[in-house]
């Protein structure tokens, strides 16, 4: 395998993605020329033409600059989102490149400096950014690949070249995260998904026991308090729990308020209370996340002094809990909410936040398989809802399945009216009444497209009031 010293030039398949462009980042920032494709615009293409990285919408090998035909120097990275048949990779294959992916490249990285590993089926895009946050305002510092757009610092990458430390997002699909070797690590959650793949829950939960006996010897594990998760009965590694009020965990809460919209609390640790903590961006899922990221932290060295400033100082992510709206009668959130337990623990939050208030949802699923194998699950999880719309499945990187739909969903669902809508009647049938309405839109696929939109109808109704 080509090592990270002979690379001249990356070419990455499949540049848009989140976790692609951080690498490219990462590698521009060291100098190399950057350059690749993806399949349609986006925000985030966007931003990486404007830093002067090279993005192409063209599958064809054609686009491929002199510059990055020489095998011997360049690398290609790809997503495994991206088809196996694409013209590009089918190319750099037969041409006898070094063709890796993502997780690859991302564990060559952190091979090189103490890494600290966020994993979950839900949670661990807010939890790394927030653990990247705690080490950037401390003396610790940290570098970080991040699954999201931090708002603190506008970007999926963070340089730091003094810190030994790199956070990452480890990702469970295609069990890329068993390329990478922890010296702190994180489980969040352990839920079924990525059918496709695992086959079971039994089998997700193997992938999650390979990736905690990952850790490195003389590290820490830092788990949710009630996991599942063998790690084979290492001894040379600390584990420690967390959980939101959970007494019998490590590191908890105590003291829990609800103050002008943000919580409150102490943190109880092994080392004692760290008292007058205040989040700076809202929900009760968020509280528990910060636990976990805090554990992390504290563990590193960060002391509780930093973590009390950065946390209220916190702005979160792109598309996590992502207030757009807010007014006293009709408040507006985005999230990136894609299984069924991901739904419930922000609806759930959403609930607390903002009582007596009517809940109005708009879900575009994600994967036709994840649909199938969950459907009763969503519709469980969206009936906690007073009213629903359903867009189409984003297809990803799958072809559609006979008999799965939005309607799969929809026809489980008895208890709240359900309409379905494409994305050119959004958001005029967005229409909140006299009560006090939240609306939300939920899902993984380019239904962020859409907020802008939304954002600026349902502010207009604000305004018409």
């Amino acid at each position: 395998m080509m090592q990270v010293e002979e690379v001249k030039q990356v070419w990455l398949v499949g540049i848009g993605g989140i976790g692609m462009s951080a690498l490219a980042r990462y590698f521009h920032r060291e100098g190399k020329p950057v350059a690749g494709y993806d399949r349609t615009p986006s925000g985030v293409t966007e931003a990486l033409e404007s830093e002067g990285i090279s993005v192409f919408f063209d599958s064809s090998p054609d686009c491929i600059a002199p510059v990055f035909r020489a095998p011997r120097h360049t690398l290609v990275i790809y997503t495994p989102a991206v088809e196996q048949e694409q013209e590009q990779l089918v190319w750099f294959r037969k041409q006898g490149f070094e063709v890796l992916k993502r997780a690859q490249v991302l564990g060559m990285l952190s091979a090189r400096k103490e890494a600290v590993c966020i994993a979950g089926t839900h949670g661990k895009t807010t939890i790394s950014t927030l653990t990247a946050h705690l080490f950037r305002q401390s003396k610790v510092g940290c570098t970080a690949f991040l699954g999201g757009i931090s708002k603190n610092y506008r970007s999926n990458f963070l340089w730091d070249e003094q810190s030994p430390y790199v956070v990452l997002e480890a990702d469970e699909f295609d069990r890329s995260f068993l390329w990478l070797s922890p010296s702190l690590a994180l489980i969040s959650a352990v839920d079924a998904d990525h059918l496709d793949i695992y086959g079971s829950h039994q089998e997700v939960e193997k992938a999650f026991a390979a990736f905690a006996r990952r850790v490195k010897p003389n590290g820490v594990l830092v788990m949710k308090q009630g996991l599942r998760v063998q790690d084979g009965g290492k001894t040379d590694v600390k584990v420690l729990t967390y959980a939101l009020e959970d007494a019998s965990a490590d590191y908890y809460a105590v003291e829990l308020s609800l103050e002008e919209g943000l919580y409150c609390f102490s943190l109880q640790t092994p080392g004692g209370l760290i008292p007058d903590l205040k989040m700076g961006i809202p929900g009760l899922l968020n509280v528990e996340n910060a636990i976990g990221a805090m554990a992390l932290a504290l563990n590193a060295g960060v002391e509780a002094e930093e973590i009390r400033a950065a946390l209220s100082d916190f702005k979160g992510i792109a598309r996590r809990f992502d207030l757009h709206v807010s007014s006293p009668g009709l408040v507006y959130i985005d999230d990136y909410a894609h299984h069924p337990e991901e739904i419930r623990a922000t609806l759930s939050s959403v609930r607390a936040l903002y009582p007596g208030f009517r809940l109005c949802g708009v879900f575009q699923p994600h994967l036709y398989t994840r649909t199938r194998d969950f459907a009763e699950g969503f519709a469980e999880s969206l009936a906690l809802l007073d009213e629903l719309f359903l867009m189409d499945i984003y297809p990803a990187r799958e072809l559609p399945l006979p008999g799965v739909s939005a309607q799969t969903i929809g026809e489980l669902i008895r208890e709240v009216p359900v309409g379905y809508v494409g994305p050119e009647d959004l958001p005029e049938v967005l229409q909140p009444g006299a009560q006090p309405t939240v609306v939300l839109t939920m899902g993984a696929g380019d239904i962020d497209r859409l907020v802008p939109r939304i954002a600026k109808h349902l502010s207009r109704l604000v305004s018409l009031k």
